[in-house]
């Protein structure tokens, strides 16, 4: 079972916190004088060697310099740097919108050989049309109070998703049958969502799977959603931020939950009989 998606980044964090208090243990400072030096509290010097409060640059480089360790404070700014965007709130990332969100995957889908992408809850983003995008990217615009530019985000989504046909290139995109019966948009913009997966799983690059909810023998009850990006990246996506995953362990873990969920999936002719279902259930 995969640990919490937010592990790596929080230890990417201890990392950082765990380096400046090296730094201030080194200089044979104590909180409160390592305080006192950057005109700070004492708190917040505590706050920052638990790692309970990231540090901005700024604050890094008043403790590396009382510390005289100024040599040392950029090393330790791109290591924060790092950290801090293995977990990226979504608030922080579109807050003019979702269209510069959808714009901002396009260099890594280029540089990826081999998608894999596993959803419980909507159909993956490489396989959406246009109408059913919209309702996704507006609904999430609401949830989160920004602008709803769910238009131009849903164009933008579609045209990174043009890698799909480009050689070069290989997906293994997995979803839950329930999936095809959350209804999202119009009864119209539903089934020509439906309509276009049953010619995904034909497109030569991609392999399509569908994990019945007739299973009875699961070997893995459903999971948060996540891309894996070649052996390189897993990124999980969650309510309330976006979590990127580097550490090979964990990364090893994502990988065999993969296989796992892929092991229980239908595919061809069994796959289209479960699509051609939810179409007859929209009426």
């Amino acid at each position: 079972m995969p640990v919490s998606p937010s592990s790596s980044a929080q230890a990417a964090r201890a990392l950082v916190a765990q380096r400046l208090s090296e730094l201030r243990s080194d200089a044979g400072l104590t909180g409160g004088e390592l305080a006192v030096r950057c005109g700070w509290t004492h708190s917040k010097t505590s706050r920052i060697e638990n790692a309970r409060t990231p540090p901005s640059p700024e604050d890094i480089r008043r403790w590396c310099r009382a510390c005289e360790a100024e040599g040392q404070a950029q090393d330790v700014i791109a290591q924060s740097h790092h950290a801090e965007t293995q977990y990226v709130e979504w608030q922080r990332t579109v807050r003019s919108g979702l269209r510069r969100l959808q714009d901002s995957y396009v260099e890594m889908f280029q540089s990826t050989n081999l998608f894999r992408v596993y959803s419980p809850t909507l159909v993956p983003g490489l396989l959406q049309t246009e109408g059913y995008a919209r309702a996704v990217l507006s609904a999430n615009a609401r949830l989160l109070g920004i602008p709803d530019d769910a238009e131009e985000a849903a164009e933008a989504r579609l045209e990174r998703s043009k890698v799909i046909h480009q050689p070069g290139h290989r997906f293994v995109l997995l979803m839950e049958e329930s999936v095809l019966h959350y209804r999202l948009g119009k009864a119209d913009a539903m089934a020509a969502q439906l309509g276009c997966l049953l010619t995904a799983g034909a497109l030569p690059a991609v392999s399509l799977g569908i994990i019945p909810r007739s299973e009875t023998e699961r070997t893995l009850w459903p999971q948060e959603l996540f891309h894996v990006y070649d052996d390189m990246l897993v990124s999980v996506e969650l309510m309330s931020a976006r979590v990127r995953i580097t550490q090979p362990s964990e990364v090893a873990l994502y990988l065999k939950a993969f296989e796992q969920l892929r092991s229980m999936a239908v595919y061809g002719r069994e796959a289209r009989a479960l699509i051609v279902g939810a179409i007859d259930a929209l009426g």
